[in-house]
């Protein structure tokens, strides 16, 4: 296998250059740094990738960082995978660490480090013969602000580096190199409780736009830039029977990447792309102009708009707020990246410290993803919230 179709395998959507459809076939979205979308955390993955409804932690930097400052004083976390070990060799992994500070109850400071190992990869030529061994990685490093707006409403901005390093070398006629961006995150959240009385049943809702940013370019082709996975995401949860030693959280969440939909390119008589435009629009636009277009552009109307949502839910069991049982689900459609799968985790907290696992299993005929696990450990200072 060669090095570029391993790195479009693992990274699930990496583009170096624009994909022409073929006349019928609804195609998936072409972004670059796709390891920005992959959900580091054990307890919110095991809840299907549910982030937004769940209590407030030191991870929710990753998705939503308007929870930060509902989250207590201060946390820390480290996690850990050894994501798709089968495809090379158990050498891929992720790691993501991530803090917090929050000042006067009011204001919250973040930050946060992921990081993306592929192992090693091989380049060959066309007949076969090893050109180099090349160690593909990417990283991400994130600081972010939030501040409460009254006793329920937070809103966040978060600031973001991004280098991702696929390739180096010459590779069919292009000088492959290491790319590199800047992004932002805006989220607002908001939380509250029954009757306005912490204690009882326990409500939670948040937006998100992340990653929005400049584009990545990947070869020495001026003209070849790939969009960041921008994405929106809204989602909620509710807790209910907040007993002494009871409580179920429930959790859902829906994303849409923010980026051109391509579109279908009419076809020479011996059936190969024409370069000229079918039907739907031209995907060389500019970051903003892509936000605001994103949600009309698919070449298949309304329908293929719908596909490219995905759907993310879950429930999370909690006894004595000491010991967490979870479970969930993501779907998202076979045309538009076919990640399908089904999660189950558990969580132990000991004075602080909180240690989470989580397990995905693909569903559906899913040919993206495999199995996976996720590790994270966590301190917060203890606050009896039952």
């Amino acid at each position: 296998m060669n090095h570029l179709k391993t790195i479009l395998l693992l990274a699930g959507m990496l583009a170096v250059r624009p994909l022409m459809a073929q006349k019928t076939a609804q195609q998936p979205l072409n972004v670059g740094g796709s390891f920005l979308l992959i959900n580091p955390d054990a307890r919110s993955n095991a809840t299907g990738g549910a982030v937004t409804g769940l209590e407030p932690d030191a991870n929710a930097i990753y998705a939503n960082a308007a929870k930060l400052p509902f989250a207590g004083d201060w946390g820390a976390s480290v996690s850990y995978s050894p994501w798709m070990w089968d495809l090379l060799d158990k050498k891929t992994h992720m790691a993501f660490v991530s803090g917090f500070k929050t000042f006067g109850e009011q204001q919250s400071l973040g930050a946060s480090v992921k990081y993306f190992n592929y192992g090693d990869v091989t380049f060959r030529d066309e007949n076969g013969m090893v050109l180099q061994q090349y160690k593909p990685r990417e990283y991400a490093v994130d600081l972010s602000y939030g501040r409460k707006l009254g006793s329920q409403f937070a809103l966040a901005v978060t600031g973001r580096y991004i280098r991702s390093e696929l390739g180096n070398g010459t590779y069919n006629g292009q000088l492959q190199k290491p790319a590199s961006a800047v992004a932002g995150d805006i989220s607002l959240y908001s939380q509250g409780y029954a009757n306005h009385i912490e204690g009882n049943n326990r409500w939670a809702w948040g937006v998100s736009f992340t990653n929005i940013g400049t584009k990545l370019s990947y070869t020495d082709d001026v003209g070849s830039k790939t969009f960041l996975p921008m994405n929106l995401r809204i989602g909620g949860g509710y807790t209910f029977v907040r007993t002494e030693d009871h409580k179920f959280t429930l959790a859902v969440d829906v994303n849409k990447l923010l980026v051109p939909t391509p579109p279908i390119y009419k076809l020479d008589p011996d059936g190969n792309p024409t370069g000229e435009i079918e039907k739907g629009k031209d995907p060389d636009r500019s970051v903003v102009e892509s936000i605001f277009t994103s949600f009309s552009d698919a070449p298949g109307g309304f329908r293929e708009e719908v596909s490219e949502f995905s759907f993310a839910g879950g429930i999370e069991y909690a006894y004595q707020n000491n010991f967490f049982v979870r479970t969930g689900y993501f779907y998202e459609d076979p045309a538009k990246g076919n990640r399908q799968q089904f999660s189950a985790g558990f969580g132990v907290r000991v004075q602080g410290f909180q240690l989470d696992f989580a397990y995905l299993v693909p569903t559906g005929g899913s040919l993206r993803q495999r199995k996976s696990m996720n590790f994270t450990i966590m301190y917060t200072p203890f606050r009896d919230n039952r």
